[in-house]
């Protein structure tokens, strides 16, 4: 399944580093939501993108918006990458159902077992305002993602 721009982003409960649960729908009922999937913790390219995240925050969660940053990595794995770098924003475990949530969103690689770098800009109603997948290597640009924020 392939999200598109007007869709509504299907709803998801993952637990974060913490082992906290985050509900997208309650996010939204506050603010939009930046919903970023990467494929490992700890990887170079993912490492790179969060912590440029982590040094400009407010592009990316602020009063309008909240940023959720997801993998299909074990919620351990995501606490000790989380303190390593000093990430203030939570990091989601999709890990059991193996990846369910990055299928929904149609961005899980079946035969690698990851989930690959999508964007999913959503608005407080559920509705996809704006997305970007990019493919295993592939680093993207945050820069786009700040625009669409700022385009909301």
């Amino acid at each position: 399944m392939s999200l598109a721009v007007g869709d509504t982003a299907p709803d998801f409960t993952l637990k974060d580093q913490f082992g906290a649960p985050v509900t997208l729908s309650a996010v939204l009922s506050t603010k939009a939501a930046l919903v970023v999937f990467y494929p490992f913790a700890f990887s170079g390219i993912c490492t790179g993108e969060l912590c440029g995240v982590r040094d400009d925050l407010t592009r990316y969660q602020n009063d309008a918006v909240s940023f959720l940053a997801v993998s299909c990595d074990p919620m351990p794995a995501l606490k000790a990458w989380g303190q390593q770098e000093g990430y203030e924003f939570p990091l989601l475990s999709d890990f059991w159902p193996h990846g369910q949530v990055a299928r929904d969103y149609g961005v899980f690689h079946e035969e690698a077992g990851f989930a690959v770098r999508g964007s999913f800009l959503i608005d407080q109603g559920g509705v996809l305002r704006w997305s970007v997948v990019n493919g295993p290597g592939e680093a993207r640009d945050f820069g786009e993602a700040a625009d669409a924020i700022a385009g909301l």
